[in-house]
Parts: C-alpha cells; sequence; structure tokens
C-alpha cells in the first residue's frame, strides 16, 4: 500500500487510539476523542469499558454560535462545552485522543481550553 496522505492518517489514527485503548481499560478512565473535518470539528466523551458516549460537543450546534466556522474560536468554545459537559456528568479526569490529527492549531487549542474548563488530560 502507498504511504499516501490518506494511509499515514489512518496508522497514526491506530497508533493512538490503540494505545490509548489499552490504558483506559485497566483503569476506566473515559477519552476525549476529536475528530477535525473541513468544515466542523466535534469531541465526544467515551467510556470505552460500557462502550458508551458520556457527553459530546460540536462545532455544529447552534447554541455554541460558531456554526460553519472551523477555526480555533470555535474549537475553543466546544473544549469549553465539553469541559462543562463532563462535569455535569461527574468526569473530572480523562485521556485526550487526538485520533491521527496532529496536536497543535486548532486540535490544541480544543485541548486547551478542556484544561481551562476544569477537565484534566
Amino acid at each position: 500500500m502507498a504511504n499516501t496522505k490518506r494511509t499515514l492518517f489512518l496508522k497514526r489514527r491506530l497508533r493512538v487510539r490503540n494505545k490509548i485503548k489499552k490504558v483506559t481499560a485497566n483503569v476506566g478512565r473515559p477519552r476525549l476523542s476529536v475528530h477535525r473535518s473541513n468544515k466542523n470539528i466535534s469531541v465526544q466523551l467515551i467510556d470505552d469499558t460500557n462502550g458508551v458516549t458520556i457527553a459530546s460537543a460540536s462545532s455544529q450546534e447552534k447554541a455554541l454560535g460558531v456554526v460553519g466556522k472551523n477555526n480555533i474560536e470555535a474549537a475553543t468554545k466546544v473544549g469549553a462545552a465539553i469541559a462543562e459537559r463532563a462535569k455535569k456528568a461527574g468526569v473530572e479526569v480523562a485521556y485526550f485522543d487526538r485520533g491521527g490529527f496532529l496536536f497543535h492549531g486548532k486540535v490544541k487549542a480544543l485541548a486547551d481550553a478542556a484544561r481551562e474548563g476544569g477537565l484534566k488530560l
């Protein structure tokens, strides 16, 4: 298989996700999974032991006021929203699952906003 951008992304995503899933299964700590598209950014707080989503937030939500924007400001608002929803669900500590995305720009802004909101990553 050729090393195209997509295959390299998928390799990175599997490598990151498999390492995190091994750790979360033993500890029981949920993972904060990020997905970034060209138009939006979304995040889910996932409990891998039960296979359920505890909380989620997305830039598509009208309540956040960033619909249609995929920038650092939108990522910051989504990060703050997931931190607030995680607190309501009783989660204070999670593993950050960046998927295959590099940790800079929007993904870093989301993680920093979640940390400022009180979520320990």
